[in-house]
């Protein structure tokens, strides 16, 4: 098996490679490569990839390269983890909504429009790719931000083999099941909703459902991410809310503290990005790996205790971070990609969260809409399962957020203005015409070199 990753430079590289690295013997996969169209970055963090692969899998073909037709070609599967327009567009996307005072937040707020105007065109271009150069039956898994409505897009356009993947979902899971000194393999969630707008509706440790005991534990809201959520909300809500819901329930606390914070998600990356990178100048990351590590370590730990720490005012409080390439594997999003390669291949069924039609899951939407659900893996397909009862409040939010998603992504793919402004004037962040057209008009101009003109 062939497995190819575009977008190999981006700073989680080496924990995809050892994901992969990890299961490439049980999986089969005879070659690994990384691609990235920026060289600089490729060449450091690819390279650290290459080195944790060595190690742990050194029977396994890798390689890095810039050229997408050489690394698609005759390949299995494709994991597409694109920052098109880099750090830096992203902080502008962020703060030409906060100027105008709507959540700037990448995936569910506004700047997730701007920043998926720039991934579509270009993950359309890889999967035109994979159709003429991969090998038939090759599936893609995007991790591309903002998945929900790059998903939309993606499927829309007739793209049929690709499918979104997170690892929020996956990630809380296994932070629950380790509150009960369990592993991922221990738990099952029913979740249903969008990309960063879901809810598990059950959550199960070894056959015994625990939500309710979950939603009532001080534990876990000071091990887990429901730390974002203060427990009379949990009670009200009566289920478990991805973390990014927050921006919905309290969207206006979001702002106020990304404003006295005075910096966005986006900031913050870009400034860990610049200090790490600016420090592994001159260092080869596969000859000097340890040391090349040890800054990695460094910066990767500020960047993580940060998570939506700006934006909630609550930190995760995360002991100090390392990276042991030899310690079991916690998946990531590489892992959900990893665990349908190997539920796929086996031939046997099992069930996993990821972004795919809704077929009949829920009756209030389209069968073509993408969702974000449980879904049975099998040899003969993905079938997401069925939730007869979503909540009222659950079903009138994802209604809304899924319009933005069904016309924003044809606005994008048919680049009209007027239907890009209609999609974010409804957006429950945005709910504003003026808001709205003030925001198209920023991002057209911002990514005009990306996006082309657009007509309307």
């Amino acid at each position: 098996m062939k497995l190819t990753v575009i977008g190999g430079g981006g700073g989680r590289s080496m924990f995809l490679a050892k994901s992969i690295a990890q299961r490439a013997q049980a999986l089969g996969i005879r070659e690994l490569v990384f691609m990235d169209i920026n060289a600089q970055k490729l060449s450091v963090f690819g390279g650290m990839a290459e080195r944790v692969a060595g190690m742990l899998a050194p029977e396994m073909a890798f390689s890095l390269t810039t050229d997408p037709v050489a690394a698609i070609r005759d390949a299995d599967y494709v994991i597409t983890t694109l920052r098109v327009g880099g750090d830096a567009l992203r902080t502008r996307d962020e703060h030409i909504a906060l100027d105008l005072g709507v959540l700037g937040q990448e995936t569910t707020g506004a700047a997730g429009f701007s920043f998926a105007m720039r991934s579509i065109p270009a993950l359309a271009e890889y999967c035109e790719l994979v159709k003429r150069h991969a090998r038939p039956g090759a599936k893609v898994f995007n991790f591309t931000n903002p998945v929900g409505i790059v998903s939309q897009a993606l499927r829309d356009m007739g793209y049929d083999f690709t499918y979104g993947i997170c690892d929020a979902p996956s990630g809380m899971l296994g932070q629950f099941a380790g509150l009960y000194g369990k592993t991922g393999k221990d738990i099952r969630g029913e979740l249903f909703g969008l990309n960063h707008l879901s809810w598990f509706h059950s959550v199960t440790l070894q056959g015994r459902e625990i939500m309710p005991e979950l939603l009532e534990s001080p534990r876990a809201r000071e091990k887990t991410d429901l730390r974002f959520f203060e427990p009379e909300l949990l009670r009200f809500l009566g289920c478990i809310p991805n973390e990014y819901l927050y921006y919905f329930y309290h969207r206006e606390r979001a702002v106020a503290n990304i404003l006295k914070a005075g910096k966005t998600r986006g900031d913050v990356i870009l400034e860990v990005n610049g200090h790490m990178q600016e420090e592994m100048q001159g260092i080869d990351p596969v000859k000097d790996f340890d040391k090349a590590l040890a800054i990695f370590t460094k910066w990767y730990a500020i960047r993580e205790a940060q998570y939506m720490a700006n934006e909630t005012g609550v930190a995760r409080g995360i002991p100090p971070w390392t990276f042991d390439p030899y310690s079991p594997d916690e998946g990531g999003y590489a892992g959900v990609a990893l665990n349908f390669m190997d539920i796929e291949r086996s031939g046997k069924t099992d069930s996993m969260i990821l972004t795919v039609p809704n077929h009949g899951a829920v009756d209030f939407l389209d069968d073509t809409d993408t969702v974000e659900v449980t879904c049975d893996i099998t040899a003969q397909g993905c079938f997401p399962h069925r939730f007869p009862q979503v909540p009222d409040d659950q079903r009138e939010l994802i209604r809304r957020v899924k319009y933005y998603e069904r016309l924003g992504a044809q606005a994008i793919i048919h680049r009209d203005e007027k239907a890009a402004v209609k999609a974010l004037m409804l957006h429950p962040l945005v709910g504003s015409y003026s808001l709205a057209r003030e925001l198209v008009i920023a991002y057209l101009a911002q990514n005009a070199s990306f996006t082309g003109a657009w007509h309307g």
